[in-house]
């Protein structure tokens, strides 16, 4: 069974509701009824309720069983206009400029996951968002997830006839959001990657930290960056299965590991994979997807206290149903 089924399947155990702010996207609509059909959560798409099931007609899209709330008509407007304004203030937020936002539905939509009365657990966009309109409102109304100084985002890599990683799946972090992030920041992205991977993954992780250099080959800031990170994850999780620094054969390839790192206790067979910034992160991600023919979900938040995920605004309508499955399995 592929990863993204398996996926499925759990999300059914325990059927979570997310919601899709970007109802006026076809793509979307096609989404949300792919997932009602497979059954595998409840969907909430924000907007003007007549013009959606215009557009699902139009498009011949069943949205039969999808909610549909309107944020300008919606009782809870005045509410979280409110609670909006309390939780920005201190920034100079006014309540007339609470009240503009939230007719914007991803703003909305943050408010509603904010809510512990909402039945709301998660929520996607970035279909024509782009990253930080996504985010941006994410960490305004929800802020980090307590225990967690940083918000990263990573990809799940399934990879075709691998031998490598687990069966073939990986998670490369952070590929999606950190520009040059520190060697503390680059620590904090590994321990909540080994979480997202267990998470997920549902295997031991085995992290990584990436470097042109193993076991000191080679010297230069880069390198040391990496070797300070290594050394903080050690100390803020001593149980965690993590090396570097390291060259990506050296991680992932058994037989260079013995040659090249003889003493890791990653032996080779390392699943998450940490690069030391967005630009390693983000080639790397896309070259595996293309030369490898592998399956890239993501890229997936982490470190947000309720699940949010930021699509590519190049993704299509099964690509979206991923990350809403992903997205169900992380409110569990």
């Amino acid at each position: 069974m592929s990863f993204i089924e398996e996926i499925k399947n759990r999300a059914r155990k325990n059927s979570k509701t997310i919601i899709l702010p970007e109802s006026e996207d076809k793509r979307v609509l096609e989404a949300a009824s792919k997932v009602i059909s497979q059954g595998f959560a409840k969907v909430i798409l924000l907007g003007d309720e007549e013009k959606i099931k215009q557009d699902g007609k139009a498009y011949q899209i069943n949205l039969e069983g999808v909610k549909i709330i309107n944020p300008l008509t919606s009782n809870k407007k005045e509410e979280y206009a409110e609670k909006l304004y309390e939780l920005r203030k201190n920034k100079g937020m006014t309540l007339e400029e609470a009240k503009e936002l939230l007719k914007q539905p991803i703003y909305f939509g943050m408010m509603m996951l904010k809510d512990e009365e909402s039945e709301a657990d998660g929520l996607v966009s970035g279909a024509i968002h782009s990253t930080a309109d996504t985010l941006r409102p994410a960490l305004q109304i929800l802020k980090t997830k307590p225990g967690t100084k940083l918000v990263s985002a990573f990809f799940v890599m399934c990879v075709p006839n691998c031998e490598y990683g687990e069966k073939g799946t990986f998670l490369f972090g952070d590929s999606g959001l950190n520009q040059n992030p520190t060697a503390d920041e680059l620590s904090e992205i590994a321990i909540s990657s080994a979480e997202s991977f267990k998470q997920l993954v549902q295997a031991e992780p085995k992290v990584a930290m990436l470097s042109y250099s193993t076991y000191g080959s080679a010297k230069s800031e880069l390198t040391e960056k990496v070797i300070e990170a290594t050394k903080l994850v050690k100390e803020k999780n001593k149980e965690l299965l993590v090396d570097g620094e390291l060259q990506v054969d050296s991680a992932i390839v058994p037989e260079i590991a013995k040659s090249k790192a003889p003493g890791s206790q990653l032996k080779g067979e390392a699943n998450v994979l940490i690069f030391p910034d967005l630009n390693a992160g983000n080639i790397g991600y896309k070259l595996v997807q293309r030369l490898a023919k592998a399956e890239a979900y993501g890229p997936l938040c982490q470190g947000i206290a309720k699940p949010v995920n930021d699509l590519s605004r190049g993704c299509s309508a099964d690509d979206i149903v991923g990350v809403i499955a992903i997205t169900a399995v992380q409110a569990q």
